[in-house]
């Protein structure tokens, strides 16, 4: 074989492994098929990885010996909103593990270790007991994320994605649900990623309905460059340590931020930034956010302004909207400086103010385009104004173009490296990328770009069924025939969420 075949077969190795990790990890981003919030419920076709946080899960032995100790954490955090916690890890003992086990996702890639989910799971009571034994006798030893490459936007760019090892995932998990028992009682209303019981659909549904109520107003869309690489590691200890004192807590999270990052065989120690990937990554970027923006934009920004102004935030993507285009340049102006002090900044293109007012509403002499209102994407979503069958001006969320696009794409890759499977394997996966897609974008008001998707998936299946030899042909006549034996799901709206 010559030296370019070899190079070929490896470099068509090293994509699919890439797009088997997307497919696994993308489960967890709002943007493709569904939420990665723990609170949203799950669709009648699909269950989910991971049960419900206490109080709603099935009661397993080890939740029934968890969950008071939770409650009691988050009782006493809100009734102490100003206290120092120095005792948490007390807490963790191995049915804390057990737990945190069974919360952790059993499908994910492996980390560098190359140890999967049903290796670990064949010594479980062993693993978990050396697992705690470790972590409270300052033994444990972070192993470096696993690094690849999804990815990002219409697929022109990349988002770097870390992969702890699965015993590092429910480590993480279990230092995880003692933090956001406290943090949860900290948090506010404009924050919706990564939440328990809060979700993607919910923080749409509320700047809807916010923007509907205050009849629009000005936008200001901002993108975070590089949040989850350049977070300020001093910076984030301070944070922690006005809430959470507890020395192996501390630790372990230290030694998670340190463990640097396994890229193409070589090891690296960043100085900032937490692992876009891993399971503590955003609860840590939250409490680093919380204080940041949400407080800040609450305590100071707020009482300065105008008119009134509504955040929402989900993990590091958010929109504020504004009464009035004055207040909302002030806002911009300052920005960039704020998020300076904490080492972040404002990607200066994508960063921009949006006129957003209702179409029917008298403008302001001085003030917009005669253009008329703008839209704006958030969370795979484009916002903009619309008339309903009732000719009422109202906001409609739609599957954002590079979405759609990325969406199409992954599903042409699909086609194209599992075109010689058999028709009943090819019509299940695809059935489930439509469920997965319409469990996501099936907003009411966007049935056509639904619609879109899956008559472009159809054409994009019929095309790479027409390359599985040279012999095959499948006219429209055949596909529809086939369709009829293997239908594939209709387009279909959710239900709304509550905001």
């Amino acid at each position: 074989m010559s030296p370019q075949s070899l190079g070929g077969t490896a470099e068509r190795r090293k994509r699919s492994e890439a797009e088997d990790i997307e497919e696994s990890e993308r489960r967890n981003r709002s943007e493709d098929a569904g939420e990665p919030t723990r609170g949203t419920p799950p669709s009648k076709e699909r269950r989910r990885d991971t049960e419900p946080l206490e109080g709603t899960m099935a009661e397993m032995p080890s939740s029934m010996t968890v969950s008071p100790k939770l409650e009691r954490i988050a009782k006493l955090a809100k009734q102490a909103p100003e206290m120092a916690f120095t005792s948490l890890s007390h807490h963790i003992d191995i049915d804390w593990l057990r737990e945190a086990y069974r919360r952790t996702r059993k499908d994910g890639a492996v980390g560098v270790d190359g140890q999967s989910a049903s290796e670990y799971a064949a010594n479980l009571e062993g693993n978990l007991q050396s697992l705690l034994d470790r972590a409270k006798s300052d033994t444990y030893r972070a192993p470096p994320v696993r690094r690849v490459h999804i990815p990002k936007g219409d697929g022109s760019q990349t988002r770097p994605i870390g992969i702890p090892t699965f015993e590092d995932k429910v480590l993480q998990r279990a230092v995880a649900m003692a933090l956001e028992a406290v943090y949860e009682q900290d948090f506010m209303n404009c924050s919706y990623g990564f939440r328990p019981g809060r979700s993607a659909h919910q923080a749409l549904s509320a700047l809807r309905e916010e923007a509907m109520r205050m009849g629009g107003g000005w936008i200001l869309e901002v993108d975070i460059r590089k949040f989850f690489d350049t977070l300020d590691h001093v910076r984030l200890r301070e944070m922690l340590r006005r809430r959470v004192r507890d020395g192996v807590l501390l630790r372990l999270i230290g030694k998670w931020l340190n463990a640097g990052v396994l890229e193409a065989g070589e090891l690296s120690h960043p100085e900032g930034g937490t692992p876009q990937g891993g399971v503590i990554s955003p609860l840590l970027a939250n409490i680093y956010l919380h204080e940041v923006l949400d407080v800040w934009f609450e305590q100071v920004v707020k009482p300065r302004l105008r008119g009134g102004a509504y955040l929402v935030r989900y993990a590091d993507d958010f929109v504020i909207l504004f009464s009035y285009g004055d207040d909302a340049r002030r806002v911009l102006r300052v920005l960039p400086e704020r998020f300076g002090k904490y080492g972040l900044t404002l990607h200066p293109e994508k960063t921009r103010l949006v006129e957003f007012r209702r179409p029917d509403r008298r403008r302001m002499p001085g003030e917009g385009s005669a253009d008329g209102p703008g839209t704006f994407d958030l969370l795979g979503f484009t916002h903009l104004w619309a008339l309903s069958r009732r000719r009422v001006w109202v906001v409609k969320q739609r599957t954002a173009s590079d979405r759609l696009s990325r969406a199409l794409k992954s599903v042409a890759e699909w086609c194209r490296r599992n075109r010689h499977l058999a028709v009943s394997q090819q019509w299940k996966a695809l059935n489930a990328k439509l469920r997965g897609h319409f469990g996501y974008f099936g907003l009411e008001g966007n049935s056509q770009r639904l619609a879109s998707f899956r008559d472009a998936l159809i054409r994009t299946w019929r095309e790479w069924l027409n390359r599985r030899s040279q012999k095959a042909r499948m006219t429209w006549g055949r596909m529809g025939l086939l369709m009829k034996r293997y239908p594939l799901l209709p387009a279909r709206v959710r239900s709304p969420s509550p905001a």
